[in-house]
């Protein structure tokens, strides 16, 4: 093995950020492009300084005719590292980058737990993580939305979780391409990356390069560093807004009725009211809230006495009656709304 500054600096960012403890065992999702292959040997090169399990997932989604040949190449390189290899092909191709992503994300999971892998680790650079901000700001979103890419996630709410990891945020694309080069990996060019009819695609290969030679060179590691900010921030304020959501907010199960204590919560700063009545929002709705459900809750605290809103999904409505607002469905109302 050629030791790198790359592999350096992975193995220092493993030991800082103790991603992934020594003894771990790791299912590495393995697409067969440069990201990926840098992710697979770099983590074959440190295994024995870790004491790591490894083991290769590989999703075919069957969106391209060389779907199966793509797999194949993949199954063929985990036998040459002589690592267990899973392959899982869908049914039916997905319909879209986000239904294909929930699948993929599910097969993780549930291969992760079948096999005893309690990391999944994929290939994810800082370039993704750009891409990702600016394809969340251009679609219009908040600072979650700009806190793209984690470090480390949740694939599942069973116990023992299954954590999702992605080592590679401090490298760029331009580096995993460096680095197989190097080392002579053999990367399956994907024709669908050049497909510009995907949004991502077209940021990647034409908004991208336009802000690198007329605004910024190191476009891609702004963004990054700007989500990394950002993530660290919406920590500190979500810790904050359920300290304050578990003062303000009361549950009424004999009236299944949420019951707001306005005025302690007119007395907090915007940012923390509107993190506080989305997550009441999030816990009471059928489905996620969007800004403007979130808005117009925000928007009742200062009305005055008997003021509500429109009907939220699942019928639930919010009405003040002081010194609170309560937010119920109407037939659960021990009096009418006036």
């Amino acid at each position: 093995m050629a030791w790198s500054s790359i592999h350096a600096k992975l193995h220092t960012l493993l030991r800082q950020r103790v991603l992934l403890p020594k003894r771990s065992h790791i299912l590495m999702a393995v697409s067969g492009g440069q990201d990926s292959l840098c992710l697979a040997r770099l983590f074959l090169d440190l295994q024995a300084k870790w004491d790591w399990q490894l083991g290769i997932i590989h999703c075919n989604h069957r969106w391209r005719e060389d779907a199966d040949d793509n797999a194949s190449h993949v199954v063929q390189l985990a036998k040459r590292w002589q690592l267990p290899v899973w392959v899982k092909t869908a049914g039916t191709p997905p319909e879209s980058e986000a239904a294909a992503r929930a699948w993929r994300y599910g097969i993780f999971a549930g291969v992760a737990r079948e096999k005893g892998f309690g990391h999944v680790v994929t290939g994810h650079t800082a370039s993704d993580r750009a891409e990702t901000v600016l394809y969340n700001l251009i679609r219009g979103t908040s600072m979650d939305g700009v806190a793209a890419l984690p470090w480390v996630r949740s694939l599942d709410t069973a116990q023992p979780a299954i954590s999702l990891v992605r080592p590679l945020l401090s490298l760029t694309r331009a580096q995993t391409k460096e680095f197989c080069h190097q080392h002579q990996l053999p990367i399956w060019e994907d024709s669908s990356n050049q497909n510009l009819s995907y949004r991502r695609n077209r940021i990647r290969e034409e908004l991208l390069p336009y802000l690198r030679t007329h605004f910024n060179p190191q476009v891609e590691r702004s963004l990054s560093q700007l989500a990394e900010i950002t993530t660290a921030d919406i920590l500190y304020i979500e810790e904050a807004a359920t300290a304050l959501y578990q003062q303000t907010i009361v549950y009424l199960p004999e009236k299944e009725t949420w019951e707001l204590q306005r005025d302690r919560l007119l007395k907090a700063p915007l940012a923390l009211q509107r993190r506080v009545i989305r997550q009441l929002l999030q816990n009471a709705l059928p489905e996620p809230p969007n800004f403007h459900q979130v808005e117009k809750l925000v928007l009742l605290l200062p009305a005055p006495n008997g003021s509500k809103t429109d009907p939220y999904p699942g019928g639930w409505l919010a009405q003040v009656c002081k010194p609170v607002i309560h937010l119920t469905r109407p037939e659960n109302r021990q009096t009418p709304i006036s």
